[in-house]
């Protein structure tokens, strides 16, 4: 790390101070401003980690400078300023820039095996999936700064903020999304514009349908499970594990054979494949190390760095991150306005000023069904 940007001071020396201490590099550079960065010529890359609200424009600058781009998830807050972001990233893209949105749980081992799994037609015809997100924040979390629990710089609740990771596994394992139906309300906490409590159904391309679960009013939080079925196998992950995984083996065995049946995922058996798919930490059971938070983060950059040196494009992209955006704000559209929102006219930009009210109400926009 060779420079930090912050338009506070005290903030960036702060950090600047613990990068210090707590890594063997230099003391970084500090500026207050992308633009002061730009300018001093002292970085090839610039990774954003500030509000949600702010990423389009700050990556639209850096990439504009010629710095491959790394971007926290949200993309933004909404698509309207994520499309600008996604053509200039397609043309740095062809110019050699690699330009990433965080997404690290793309990275982990139990989340490749079931979406390769998924792409190879393993479970059969994916039929549907569960997906929740039941974590407790509390309202000092939401009072600890002025954007969090905002529409403009947070984008969103228990969704945007604490789901989108969650949105964009789904959307890898299962494929295109067409369409979203959501209901959403504040239930636990005050003094926030957004949600805190949503559940959403979404539609697939394929056929498949999907249910989304998030809340941060779910104490004292619980965690991320992720449950995948097909016609010939299923799959499970909790807690970045794989808890179960079943497909059909390759030699092809009916799953009429099985008759009507009930699997524990918990127990163990000839059904449950997963310890022969992964190990240690990361299948059921295994302990989980004190830095496993941070594990995906480092799969994920070190695609990023791989990148850059090979001259490729990484793992996950800006479309990838649009993608998931585009349903989280089809989520908030059908939230607000009682109805099925297709995917495809989020994407066009369509009702990127529509938002929910604690009251599920104060809608502002056309209705999609016209």
């Amino acid at each position: 790390m060779t420079a930090l940007v912050d338009p506070n001071p005290d903030a960036r020396t702060t950090l600047a101070k613990v990068i210090a201490s707590d890594t063997p590099w230099a003391p970084p550079e500090q500026y207050a401003s992308l633009s002061e960065l730009i300018a001093a010529g002292v970085t090839d890359a610039v990774v954003i980690t500030t509000p949600s609200g702010t990423h389009a424009e700050l990556a639209l600058e850096a990439v504009a400078a010629g710095a491959h781009v790394v971007i926290e998830k949200p993309l933004d807050t909404t698509v309207g300023k994520s499309l600008p972001l996604a053509a200039a990233a397609r043309a740095a893209t062809a110019r050699g820039q690699v330009v990433s949105v965080i997404s690290q749980h793309r990275f982990d081992p139990a989340s490749v095996v079931v979406a390769d799994a998924a792409h190879r037609g393993e479970f059969g015809r994916v039929t549907s999936a569960v997906a929740t997100v039941a974590w407790w924040r509390s309202q000092e979390y939401y009072d600890s700064g002025d954007w969090r629990g905002t529409w403009s710089l947070d984008g969103g609740g228990s969704t945007m903020n604490q789901g989108v990771h969650t949105v964009d596994l789904l959307v890898w394992f299962l494929g295109e999304p067409v369409a979203v139906f959501a209901y959403a309300a504040t239930l636990a906490h005050e003094r926030i514009e957004v949600e805190d409590t949503l559940v959403a159904t979404v539609r697939f391309a394929s056929g498949a349908i999907a249910v989304l679960h998030t809340t941060t009013s779910a104490f004292p939080g619980l965690s991320v499970r992720i449950n995948l079925h097909g016609s010939k196998g299923s799959a499970l992950i909790e807690r970045d594990q794989l808890e179960y995984f079943y497909a059909e083996p390759a030699e092809g065995l009916d799953p009429a054979i099985l008759g009507d049946t009930h699997v524990d995922p918990t127990r163990e058996g000839p059904r449950n494949r997963a310890a022969d798919l992964v190990s240690g930490e990361h299948v059921r059971g295994g302990s989980i190390p004190d830095d496993a938070f941070v594990q995906g983060h480092r799969r994920q950059y070190d695609d990023i760095a791989a990148a850059i040196r090979e001259a490729r494009a990484p793992a996950v992209g800006v479309e990838d991150a649009l993608l998931s955006l585009a349903v989280v704000r089809a989520v908030y559209v059908s939230a607000a306005l009682g109805c099925e929102v297709s995917v495809a006219r989020i994407l066009a930009g369509e009702w990127d000023d529509i938002v929910v009210s604690p009251e599920i109400a104060g809608v502002v926009g056309s209705d999609p069904r016209s």
